[in-house]
């Protein structure tokens, strides 16, 4: 087939069973834009061995471009000279980088994803060297970048607001949930997991890492005041790997009145989480900062009330479908939770209107915007 335009990705993030956040948003949209564009070549650059099913479709070509980058020396590394070396030489119409990177060493036109700059507000909840390249390197492909995507006005205003970039430059291109999480399961299969996850009890859920920007201690702090407040049998499971600076959480997690009630069940495999989430009473996601914040809108959509944090995108995503509360403040936190067990009128007008919201988070329409940002760049 005779080819109109190329652009090139960066795929680096689609790793098979370890897609998350970036990877999940690059998969997810290319596999609609890919499969909806035959006449455009796609060449998607790894910096590892990748796996076959991430080349779904004849008009992509893989590509390896060593080192494997997964540290900020090796992010120059590859951005700046084996991606710049391949732009260079085979001038696509287009370098589309799903993560922010772009290359400062190419003039190929260049659309950056930028998801959030959290690093700006919270720097010591990354590695100093990491906090180093983001704070040196990412105002740089923000002004570098032909346009720039980014998943909420929140971050887009964010981005105006730190480097300066013109907000004509910037398109909003909101995350999407996975159908998977638009199904239904039996009462039979939810008493299941409740059996497994938390003794046949009713749970409040927490899905992501156990990391310090997640605001996990504060939401076990709330947890206990809910338990103190009410008596009530329910427990706190957290979904999620131990990231870094995890240490103040599991020495809380060791003298609470109610820890036997908190269960730190690690990573869920993506086929299972579904289940999981529908199973929950109700989701807490109190984070103290995010782009955009994917689990309260997959518990929407399983059917789960949602609470979360005041600050950050997380109003513009969640609108009224949700009960806010200071990340700060424990108190509110156990407030918002004990309105969900004392009030079924207002549990149940949370689940009609998370099922509602929910609805505006597909990947179908992240594809649809992310390919109108593309267009306004390659025409």
């Amino acid at each position: 087939m005779q080819y109109t335009k190329t652009i090139a990705v960066n795929t680096r993030f689609l790793l098979k069973g370890k897609l998350e956040g970036i990877g999940n948003f690059t998969y997810e949209t290319l596999l609609v834009i890919v499969s909806e564009h035959p006449e455009i070549h796609f060449f998607f650059l790894f910096d590892r061995p990748y796996d076959a099913q991430f080349v779904f479709a004849p008009n992509i070509t893989p590509v390896v471009l060593a080192p494997q980058a997964r540290h900020p020396f090796l992010f120059v590394w590859w951005f700046e000279w084996s991606v710049a070396a391949w732009l260079n030489k085979h001038k696509p119409d287009l370098f589309l980088s799903p993560d922010g990177f772009c290359s400062l060493r190419s003039d190929v036109k260049q659309l950056a994803v930028i998801h959030d700059i959290s690093y700006e507000h919270y720097p010591q909840y990354i590695t100093r060297l990491q906090n180093k390249y983001y704070r040196y390197f990412i105002p740089r492909f923000a002004q570098h970048a032909a346009r720039i995507a980014t998943v909420s006005e929140f971050s887009k205003n964010d981005l105006v607001a730190h480097y300066h970039v013109p907000a004509a430059k910037i398109d909003v291109v909101y995350n999407g949930i996975k159908d998977s999480f638009r199904q239904s399961f039996s009462i039979n299969q939810k008493e299941a997991v409740r059996q497994q996850y938390a003794g046949g009890k009713p749970f409040f859920l927490y899905v992501g890492a156990i990391h310090p920007r997640k605001n996990v201690l504060k939401m076990l702090a709330a947890f206990e005041q809910f338990k103190e407040q009410t008596s009530a049998a329910h427990c706190f499971v957290l979904a999620g790997n131990l990231a870094w600076q995890n240490d103040e959480v599991q020495a809380f997690h060791q003298t609470m009145k109610h820890g036997s009630d908190v269960k730190f069940i690690g990573r869920v495999e993506e086929a299972a989480l579904p289940l999981l989430v529908s199973s929950a009473f109700a989701m807490l996601y109190v984070s103290l900062f995010e782009g955009f914040g994917v689990p309260p809108v997959e518990a929407m959509a399983c059917g789960v009330p949602v609470v979360t944090s005041t600050t950050s995108s997380m109003p513009e995503i969640c609108g009224d479908a949700a009960l806010y509360a200071r990340p700060e403040d424990a108190a509110e936190i156990a407030a918002c939770m004990l309105q969900l067990y004392s009030d079924t009128t207002l549990y149940n007008s949370l689940v009609e209107k998370g099922h509602e919201r929910q609805k505006l988070y597909t990947w179908r329409r992240s594809a649809d915007l992310l390919w109108q940002s593309i267009s306004s760049v390659i025409g």
